[in-house]
């Protein structure tokens, strides 16, 4: 099926009212939004790659980093490998230290299955969120607040009374806010059925939640073997420093690696940044404008996902490279403090220990607020191709009109699918154990490699199923961004669905009104 000749976005499910109003609300009249000033997306400047470049210092600034980190890794693995670094050695061709690699190929097969298995039971709980949405709120809401209570306990059995007065006042807050938490159910699991339903008819949000994961695995690798061989290169008195006779120092290594890091940590924020983008810019952004049954039906994309891509990584990049500079500073700023607060330790000085602690737990506060609220400036960059600056004062106006809302009701839903991937990877281990136990391979004839392997597929079945968990989350996020910035075109497309949704969220039909 297809509109003029464009891809089908997948339909509008009839969602039954299912829920009650929520908690001590009466079900309102549903208000009508006027059809005068609807104007189709492209008029918005959205879903449509635009000739101008956002924010290009900051693009020319992040293509420099990429450059730069990838000509200083080059001359540091090409002179760690010469020298023998692959095999295990520094300072001879072909050295060797270390033990060799004791597991076979039986190893490779259980990684292999535990992550085919990983993906099939993340899509299967998936279809059981989708089938029992509120009662998984509802329990994994419970389960959260008796988690932070049992952690609670245990600093207190342990004495480790910062942790315990920390958690005691997370406890009782949690405790507090669940009533606020159940009144808002409804309308998170309504959500989250939706994006479930889209995703269903948009695979391709699956492929770019492991694409992003892949490169920013591959990436992890890289970066590793490029510290390692910048500490062989340049450190003092190393093998390879004797022999290539170049300028070594400690201050040279501190230096360069903090630029390595600095490069993967910003590199790592915009890879995960732009498969945001395109999520939000392609499938999920262009069903909530055009969609299946809508008067922009005949101007679906033909390839969202792909054009959306487009944009977030060329006329984008530099505003999602902007978002994520800050978030990066903040981060490097958080491991300097931890770094200072290890020294203090070390030196045994307690006081300069206790006030790094608290600084790099204020910035850390402080970069996830910020990495937070750049989500939603992201959406609004992949929904109407802003700049970064005119996008955030836009998120900024959005949570001051809905921020609650949308706190409360990204809270949910990944409460409800962060549970389920640690559920995911517990079944993950115990089928790593079954099979080791049925199989029981050479390599671990003593036993020794069973821990090990029931910790890895664990990591496997939690990784899996948590980038499966960001596909969906971005679409409830989208979702709520475009019913605060044009929720009256959800209501021509698919009037029952926003009616549905304006008797769990009255304020729906309101919009968010501009500055």
């Amino acid at each position: 099926m297809s509109f003029q000749g464009t891809p089908y976005p997948g339909p509008t499910p009839t969602y039954a009212p299912t829920y009650p109003p929520p908690y001590n609300q009466t079900k309102p009249e549903i208000q009508h939004l006027s059809d005068g000033n609807i104007e189709s997306p492209y008029q918005q400047g959205g879903f449509k790659p635009k000739n101008k470049v956002n924010d290009p210092i900051f693009l020319l600034f992040f293509v420099a980093v990429v450059l730069g980190f990838a000509a200083l890794s080059g001359v540091v693995l090409n002179d760690w490998i010469s020298h023998g670094g692959l095999g295990g050695g520094f300072g001879r061709p072909g050295g060797q230290t270390g033990a060799g690699v004791t597991l076979n190929r039986s190893a490779v097969y259980l990684l292999l299955l535990i992550t085919a298995a990983a993906v099939l039971l993340s899509a299967t709980y998936l279809i059981l969120a989708r089938a029992f949405t509120k009662a998984l709120m509802h329990v994994t809401l419970v389960l959260s607040i008796l988690l932070n209570i049992g952690i609670c306990v245990y600093y207190w059995v342990t004495r480790y009374y910062s942790g315990a007065i920390i958690f005691t006042v997370i406890g009782i807050l949690s405790i507090l806010a669940y009533w606020g938490f159940r009144s808002r159910i409804p309308l998170a699991a309504l959500l989250l059925q939706v994006v479930i339903d889209v995703s269903k008819h948009h695979t391709s949000v699956y492929a770019v939640a492991f694409t992003a994961l892949l490169v920013q695995a591959a990436f992890a690798v890289w970066y590793t073997f490029t510290i390692i061989a910048t500490y062989a290169k340049w450190t003092p008195g190393s093998p390879t420093c004797s022999e290539t006779g170049t300028s070594c120092s400690s201050g040279k290594v501190a230096g360069l690696i903090f630029f390595e890091t600095f490069a993967f940590l910003w590199v790592s924020q915009v890879v995960g940044n732009i498969a945001l983008a395109t999520l939000a810019g392609g499938p999920y952004g262009c069903w909530y404008y055009f969609g299946p049954k809508g008067s922009y039906g005949g101007e679906m994309p033909k390839h969202p996902t792909i054009t959306a891509f487009s944009r977030a990584s060329t006329t984008s990049l530099g505003s999602i490279a902007f978002g994520s500079l800050i978030v990066t500073l903040l981060d490097l700023l958080r491991l300097i403090f931890e770094i200072l607060r290890n020294n203090a330790v070390e030196d045994g000085n307690p006081i300069g220990a206790c006030l790094a602690c608290c600084a790099a737990c204020f910035t850390g506060c402080i970069e996830s607020l910020v990495q937070y609220f750049n989500r939603y400036a992201y959406i609004e960059i992949a929904l109407y191709g802003k700049p970064y600056i005119p996008a955030a004062k836009d998120t900024w106006r959005l949570f001051k009109n809905r921020g609650i809302d949308a706190i409360v009701n990204d809270s949910l839903v990944g409460m409800t699918l962060t549970w389920g991937g640690y559920v995911i990877g517990l079944l993950s281990s115990l089928f790593a154990y079954l099979y080791i136990r049925f199989t029981a391979p050479s390599y671990n004839a003593d036993g020794q490699y069973t821990a090990p392997m029931l910790l890895f597929a664990f990591l496997i079945g939690l990784r899996c199923s948590l980038t499966m968990s960001s596909a969906i989350e971005a679409g409830v996020s989208t979702i709520f961004v475009g019913l605060g910035e044009d929720p009256q075109v959800l209501q021509l497309r698919a009037p029952d669905l926003f009616n549905l949704i304006a008797t769990h969220y009255p304020r729906v039909v309101q919009g968010v009104s501009g500055t």
